[in-house]
């Protein structure tokens, strides 16, 4: 693979960052001091400062749950100067300070949805965890104005089209009785297409009007306060990562909780 991805898999940086690190001279391959071009095949020695690195020593990537407000962006900055989640105090550096590493989400909410977003100082798990073919289950409390008859509930566990889009089956149940005109449902589904259940609803007839993500894969967002953020445990960090590679759980090692 080339020497940029094998840093990135290696937990040092992104792809760009580990570029400079090479321009920069810091790396070396098989005692060679190496190319964004140079290739790493098994069992060629990789380092960095004169530091062996490699895939399977890769520190534990760290993953927060925050409970996102509504009208916050899921972007690194807006052009328009609009409120962003990195603008949120508890993503400010005075509230973590030096313990608090570079993390991106994983996933996004729209700027009127709510609930749990998951952020992680790992791009490769994010990208494994974003994938549809992980197909990590996603569950979210929606309020819709109308209520979905029997059909519709039965059309969207086999997936429907829209506009040309396949969305793949969801599982909608009624949550609560109708209050009113409105309506709750309990929303589960295994991807995430942009607006997805909005345009699902609206094929239907309904029209959202409260979105709250519950529960992304394994982690649930509780009672984790609006617009807090809660570090997720190493042991269930690790849990999930040997689900996703399909072997056992390691050992919590010192120090970790």
């Amino acid at each position: 693979m080339r020497l940029n991805v094998f840093l990135q898999k290696a937990g040092i940086g992104s792809r760009r960052e580990a570029e400079r690190m090479i321009e920069a001279g810091q790396v070396t391959v098989n005692g060679t001091k190496a190319q964004v071009t140079t290739p790493v095949e098994e069992g060629d020695e990789v380092k960095l400062a004169g530091k062996v690195v490699s895939v399977e020593s890769r520190p534990v990537p760290r993953i927060f749950m925050l409970n996102k407000p509504v009208d916050v962006l899921v972007t690194n900055n807006d052009p328009e100067g609009r409120l962003t989640i990195f603008d949120l105090p508890v993503l400010k550096p005075p509230t973590w300070g030096p313990s608090m590493p570079r993390v991106m989400n994983i996933g996004r909410l729209d700027v009127n949805s709510e609930g749990l977003l998951l952020l992680t100082s790992d791009g490769p798990l994010a990208q494994t965890m974003m994938k549809p073919e992980t197909a990590l289950k996603r569950i979210y409390r929606v309020r819709v104005h109308g209520r979905l008859k029997d059909s519709d509930l039965r059309k969207l566990a086999n997936g429907v089209t829209v506009d040309g889009i396949r969305y793949r089956g969801a599982d909608v149940v009624e949550d609560r009785e109708p209050s009113g005109r409105n309506t709750w449902y309990r929303v589960t589904m295994t991807e995430g297409k942009n607006r997805e259940i909005r345009r699902l609803m609206e094929h239907f007839g309904c029209v959202v009007n409260r979105l709250i993500r519950v529960q992304y894969g394994p982690f649930e967002l509780g009672t984790l306060p609006i617009g807090a953020l809660r570090e997720v445990a190493y042991h269930e960090v690790n849990k999930l990562l040997a689900a996703l590679e399909g072997k056992p759980a390691k050992s919590k090692p010192a120090g970790k909780t």
